[in-house]
């Protein structure tokens, strides 16, 4: 068995056509928000997570500033992922962004694997809208780290909430007092992810599909990036 799916998301942002093309065709534009690190050569979109690729992203329609289109080949078992983008400009240099993500998951567990991509697609869109917004014609440093294996999800969550200042139910807009981030605001959250946004960077936790907590930062100053790995690391820790 297996499921087509197709996940559609749109906003109005303020920002050019010819700024929301830089941020989702070009390489440093992608890196900024997306999860790891992207290299875009015009025909092709590579991006790297971990220690290895995403599948190559085959550029099938590029229309600057209006329209881009790129998507993976299928591999054995029909997967495959595939993006659009369509960019239009309104008046008081405002613009609006649609976004689809589609393509085909295998086997009886595509509901579990769907429902991870769609809460990871709706907070990389939601940082998308964060970057044009607040970091207009900037490019950040991704920054990746993987923590061990979570054995209790539930009580993960509850630690990083404690540990950055927040309430065991967080919304967007709350407060964030907490080290390794220090002051900034959560701009979003759902059961898999929370990104939170400070005056130099977008902190972006994820329940990562294999079962460990995930790091993807992108960082628009420079900053310390080695102390990712032990925070992750405490996470999991048991509750006193």
């Amino acid at each position: 068995m297996g499921k087509d799916f197709d996940i559609r998301l749109d906003a109005e942002v303020p920002a050019s056509p010819e700024q929301v093309w830089d941020a989702i065709a070009t390489g440093p534009g992608i890196s900024s928000w997306f999860i790891g690190r992207t290299e875009v050569d015009g025909a092709t979109v590579r991006t790297s997570f971990g220690d290895g690729w995403i599948p190559t992203g085959t550029v099938t329609a590029s229309d600057a500033p209006h329209r881009l289109a790129y998507g993976s080949a299928a591999g054995p078992d029909g997967r495959f992922v595939a993006y659009e983008y369509l960019i239009e400009g309104r008046a008081g240099a405002a613009t609006v962004l649609r976004a689809v993500t589609s393509g085909f998951l295998p086997g009886d567990d595509w509901g579990d694997e769907f429902e991870a991509m769609r809460y990871g697609t709706e907070l990389f869109f939601k940082t998308l809208l964060q970057c044009l917004e607040w970091f207009p014609g900037r490019t950040a440093t991704p920054v990746t780290a993987f923590g061990p294996q979570v054995s209790d999800w539930p009580r993960t969550w509850r630690h990083l909430y404690a540990a950055l200042g927040l309430s065991p139910a967080p919304r967007a807009g709350d407060p964030v007092r907490g080290e390794p981030i220090g002051d900034g605001v959560v701009y979003f959250v759902n059961p898999h992810t929370l990104g939170i946004r400070t005056p130099d960077a977008l902190y972006r936790f994820l329940r990562g599909r294999h079962g460990a907590m995930v790091a993807g930062h992108a960082l628009f100053a420079p900053a310390d990036t080695a102390e990712w790995q032990p925070f992750l690391d405490s996470l999991d820790a048991t509750d006193s």
